[in-house]
């Protein structure tokens, strides 16, 4: 423990929680997706490699971050609607293993086709030049951008909450994540609210992608790893619940980051002990409901 100041620990705190924040949007969006449409959504990790790589290219052909930050997310969602639509919508009623099935398949599909499409070697990814540099957070100093990044995500949760809890839309989604069928009685096209709910949930996981570029890269493979860290925080915060997603994601990323300075050897299963202690203790999650835990 020589040389572990309580600057560095502070520095690995901030650090976490900008892995946490990246984790958590994932998370959010599985969330999402899971509590509305009761999908398994494997792909998950594909369509944050696909926000990457649609922000690369948006920004190779108009080289604006702010814009193609904007976009990336926007021409993510869209392409997982039209997956909604197309091939997740005839296997609704079905049984949860033909989603979980298809979207499997799909994410191979979605890796092979960026491979075709802009090689097998990953690349490094710029971030904007107003964000280069460091800023002193008191312990020290701290890249900017993964400060922006912090930032980034508390508004877009920020936007997702007012979203859900305070628009009539909202009200919906949150009727249908506990009682579908009701919804139907009233009148409501379950089917349109459906659509708009997996766009929005894979939207916010290709914005999860186009974010953590600058910071990791981009390869065909980047979203393996993530969805694994994705269905951790899910599990751990309670399937379908989206306050579960950020405390879940949150807390991952910090223990990972202070595992890095204390236990490196222990940093990649950081996550599963966590797990693990929280389904032995409370099998639905932190903020599941029981009735999720089977």
């Amino acid at each position: 423990m020589d040389g572990i100041t309580p600057q560095l620990v502070g520095l690995q705190l901030f650090t976490g929680l900008a892995l946490g924040a990246v984790y958590v949007l994932l998370a959010v969006g599985l969330s999402l997706i899971f509590g509305m449409l009761t999908v398994v959504n494997f792909a998950h990790g594909a369509f944050f490699m696909v926000g990457a790589y649609a922000g690369y290219a948006l920004y190779r052909v108009m080289p604006n971050f702010w814009l193609c930050l904007v976009l990336a997310p926007l021409v993510v969602g869209a392409f997982g609607m039209l997956v909604e639509r197309t091939l997740v919508r005839p296997l609704y009623g079905r049984g949860i293993d033909y989603p979980l099935l298809l979207t499997f398949g799909l994410a191979y599909v979605m890796i092979e086709a960026v491979r075709i499409g802009f090689g097998k070697q990953g690349m490094p990814v710029d971030g904007p030049e107003l964000l280069e540099g460091s800023a002193n957070i008191l312990v020290g100093q701290f890249p900017l951008y993964r400060l922006f990044v912090i930032g980034a995500t508390a508004l877009v949760l920020t936007g997702l909450w007012l979203f859900i809890e305070k628009t009539s839309f909202g009200l919906i989604v949150r009727a249908g994540a506990r009682d579908p069928q009701i919804v139907r009685i009233l009148g409501i096209d379950v089917a349109r609210v459906w659509l708009i709910v997996f766009g929005l949930g894979t939207g916010v996981a290709g914005l999860a992608g186009f974010l953590a570029a600058p910071i990791q890269g981009i390869s065909p493979e980047m979203g393996g790893s993530v969805l694994t860290v994705a269905f951790v925080v899910t599990v751990v915060g309670g399937m379908g619940s989206l306050v579960g997603a950020v405390v879940a994601g949150i807390l991952i990323g910090i223990v990972e980051s202070l595992a890095v300075l204390f236990v490196p050897e222990a940093a990649k299963v950081s996550m599963f002990v966590i797990m693990a202690v929280v389904l032995l203790v409370r099998p639905q999650g932190l903020f599941g409901r029981p009735g999720l835990a089977h």
